[in-house]
């Protein structure tokens, strides 16, 4: 396989690495404990018996409430230098609680909710709450966001918090308001408001290039949404839960920066997927930790960093993927002691190039130096025609060009696909093209919607028997729904 990296030239942090031929002077930049029932009680983040090695540290400070923490990193900086941490401290959550009921209210969604579990942690940082006009305007129109040092960060997406004429009106001149969720729980605080028209069709064709009726993001969140949007600094009031039993996979950048640390990891490789993990992906993931350790790394860390917000209705569910990923754990396809799973818990709008540079740059806080991408990523079927609604190659192309993302090394993938000749899952050789079998998607599930199995070698059997028992499950539950019908 091979790779191509995108070397950086920056004034940041840099580690050399031995073998110069391949990297040429390459630069990089830089509550709960037990697992759920339903995901498995194997503990993942075990001890790493690998060989530690000395590296040297970055000190990325995180900003909460006026105090500076260092946490160490040898990896990679946080976008501003400083990661975000907007959830205030227990000491003073009673406090802010109280405050929170005495402001005007904005109603939180699900989605909505979401999106300030991403800003509070530091996801989007240095974004430090919901958008102003200014950072929305950037945001849309250049997608990046330039600061006050004339740097200039990633940030492809508005994150904004839409309100409608009613709410505006309770707000009227008050420069605070208080989030509730979707529990009626007081979620945070929005300080220093700004209020300003919710352009929605403006939004919708700078962000997936057409306004198509049949986006998923679009329907569920952007159409039903009020008039206005209203911008602020946020104060998370305490840390995010949804007591699903997956809260323990929900690791925020500080968490998962500590963990790099712990395992002495001198790379970190991200791999976001919204998917079930096939044998495909495992020899792409494992190939590229190969790779990196021919280039001279001792010790690279995969992130493997399934995304755990808002998906489409057909997509397969959080707690179902995660279950599937034990499984393909448990049965060493992977390696836990080489590999993170943790849930990013950022909405997906299926928005393609624009969409990935988000999906990258939130993994450069989280600590990852580098990013795989493949075909077509955060890409979907057009709604209307029979096509794909972007280009396959443009998301890996966008990345190698993106503004802000230049300290991040962009790892382009084969395409993966099944062997008939060696019956099992090989990069694509295009000169033996007859040999290869292409299972997508669509096919995927049909063959667990049926129960039939796929060819041996596709995916690992305990982690195919959890989709087949998931797509049972939803049979069984389509006919319960279906009416009776009455013989005569």
């Amino acid at each position: 396989m091979s790779l191509t990296l995108k070397p950086h030239f920056n004034n940041l942090h840099h580690h050399h690495h031995a073998n110069k031929n391949i990297i040429l002077n390459n630069k990089y930049n830089t509550n709960t404990t037990c697992f759920s029932t339903k995901v498995g009680q194997r503990n993942i983040y075990s001890t790493n018996p690998l060989v530690i090695t000395t590296t040297r540290k970055v000190e990325s400070r995180i900003m909460q409430g006026g105090e500076k923490i260092i946490i160490k990193s040898s990896l990679i900086e946080p976008d501003g230098g400083a990661l975000v941490d907007l959830v205030v401290g227990e000491g003073e959550r009673g406090a802010k609680r109280v405050e929170a009921e005495s402001l005007p209210k904005v109603k939180l969604t699900r989605i909505d909710l979401e999106w300030v579990h991403v800003i509070g942690e530091g996801w989007a940082g240095p974004l430090r709450g919901f958008m102003r006009e200014d950072e929305y305007l950037q945001s849309l129109h250049f997608n990046s966001l330039r600061l006050n040092d004339g740097s200039v960060v990633n940030m492809s997406l508005p994150i904004v918090l839409a309100i409608d004429d009613e709410t505006k009106g309770r707000i009227g001149a008050s420069s605070n308001v208080g989030l509730v969720g979707p529990d009626g729980d007081f979620v945070a605080i929005l300080r220093s408001i700004e209020i300003y028209k919710h352009n929605k069709e403006e939004r919708i064709a700078r962000t997936w290039g057409t306004t198509t009726p049949g986006l998923p993001y679009v329907e569920e969140v952007i159409t039903p949404a009020g008039n206005w949007l209203i911008g602020g600094d946020l104060e998370v009031i305490k840390p995010i839960k949804y007591n699903d039993g997956l809260d323990n996979y929900r690791l925020s950048p500080k968490q998962l920066r500590e963990e790099f640390d712990r395992r002495q990891a001198d790379a970190v490789f991200a791999f976001q997927l919204r998917n079930p993990v096939h044998n495909g992906h495992a020899l792409l993931m494992n190939d590229t930790r190969k790779r990196l350790l021919e280039m001279g790394y001792k010790n690279p860390i995969l992130l493997l960093h399934p995304l755990g917000g808002f998906t489409k209705a057909d997509d397969v569910p959080l707690d179902v993927r995660m279950e599937q990923h034990s499984k393909v754990l448990e049965d060493g396809v992977l390696d836990p002691e080489t590999t993170i799973v943790a849930i990013f818990p950022s909405p997906m709008h299926y928005a393609g190039p624009t969409e990935v540079q988000w999906h990258a740059k939130a993994r450069i806080n989280a600590g990852a130096n580098f990013y795989i991408v493949g075909r077509d990523p955060a890409g979907m079927g057009h709604p209307t025609e029979k096509r794909d609604l972007y280009d396959p190659d443009h998301g890996k192309k966008v990345l190698s060009m993106a503004p802000g993302l230049e300290k991040l090394n962009i790892l382009p993938f084969r395409v993966a696909a099944y062997d008939t000749t060696e019956n099992k899952m090989a990069f694509f050789d295009p000169t033996r093209s007859k040999d290869f079998l292409f299972i997508s998607g669509t096919k995927m599930r049909a063959y667990a919607r049926s129960g039939e199995n796929p060819p041996d070698g596709f995916m690992c059997p305990s982690g195919w028997k959890v989709l087949v028992k998931y797509y049972e499950s939803l049979q069984v539950e389509e006919k319960a729904q279906q009416p009776a019908v009455l013989s005569t």
